[in-house]
């Protein structure tokens, strides 16, 4: 890429190379910040910002002081943790569709391995016990999902040559093209039906605490409940009763308190498996990224929608 002045280029501040992303014009000066280390150059310049993931918040800090700044690109789904800093004026966008494949690889995962007793396996090898026994499958199950964006239905994609039966819960009521999407306000009727539960709704103030007490206790005795959204979409004491007195499952990949505190009673509660909040954290997330991030650049140089906007100007 040509040298040019900063007067001239379109700076963009992202954690990939310009070479990574591909494609962009001569006028485009990408420069890497992955969120640790010193800045790439002045903060006045720049105009784009995909906010380095997992340090999303420490970037959302700089942009007080990026006066050109007009789209910052969050790579994580949820961007609950990044609202109260958007400036005015800046476009804040998710990263819709990066982590369907990955979450729902590790929603299907937990569910099964619960299902099926691994832990109870991996437990066991060191000292050697042959832990035969008869264990629930998936097959023939009743599972609801609580949360039916794009995450959900990757979910669901994945569930079904499981020959399992699939219930869709969403902020509201819809037909959907596999059939009824229903409302959160049908849970308490719908909840009983389920053998899983799996929890991915965004974190708002709707379903902050959700998974409290009364819905806990309307789920089937046995009844397993997955949570790879926000850890506090679950009341954590509600849901420690719940589990330690053997009535349900839990197998979790978000905790509230998060990271979980090696004395938290969440580690060592019976019939819980905690994975530490690795849903985005896997092999099909750069590929994905990079789509994205070329998508969004272009629309913005072209003067089109963003996609996934989530806040600030339309």
């Amino acid at each position: 890429m040509a040298e040019l002045t900063h007067s001239s280029a379109r700076v963009v501040w992202s954690p990939f190379s310009a070479e990574e992303i591909g494609d962009l014009p001569a006028d485009v000066d990408v420069r890497v910040w992955d969120g640790k280390g010193p800045l790439p150059g002045p903060t006045e310049d720049v105009e784009f910002f995909v906010l380095p993931y997992l340090r999303a918040r420490a970037g959302m800090l700089l942009t007080p002081d990026m006066p050109k700044l007009r789209v910052a690109q969050s790579l994580t789904a949820g961007v609950d943790n990044l609202l109260d800093l958007l400036p005015s004026g800046v476009t804040l966008c998710n990263a819709r569709g990066v982590h369907d494949a990955g979450t729902a690889e590790l929603a299907l995962t937990l569910t099964l391995a619960s299902l099926r007793g691994i832990p109870d396996f991996v437990r066991a090898q060191p000292s050697g016990q042959w832990l035969f026994g008869f264990r629930p499958a998936l097959a023939d199950k009743v599972v609801l999902l609580v949360g039916y964006g794009s995450i959900g239905q990757a979910v669901e994609d994945r569930l079904l040559p499981f020959e399992c039966d699939v219930i869709r819960v969403a902020r509201t009521a819809r037909q959907g093209p596999r059939g009824p999407v229903h409302a959160l306000e049908e849970l308490p009727r719908l909840l009983p039906r389920a053998d899983v539960v799996i929890v991915i709704v965004p974190l708002t103030d709707e379903t902050r605490g959700l998974v409290d007490a009364e819905f806990l206790g309307r789920m089937k005795d046995g009844a397993l409940m997955v949570n790879v959204a926000r850890g506090p979409v679950v009341v954590t004491d509600d849901l420690l009763g719940a589990v330690g007195e053997g009535r349900l499952l839990a197998a979790l990949d978000v905790t509230d308190p998060e990271p979980l505190p090696p004395e938290h009673p969440l580690w060592r509660a019976p019939g819980t498996l905690i994975s530490p909040h690795v849903g985005g954290a896997n092999s099909a997330f750069q590929p994905r990224a990079l789509r994205l991030v070329r998508r969004q650049l272009a629309r913005w140089l072209g003067g089109e929608p963003l996609e996934n906007v989530v806040a600030g100007p339309a």
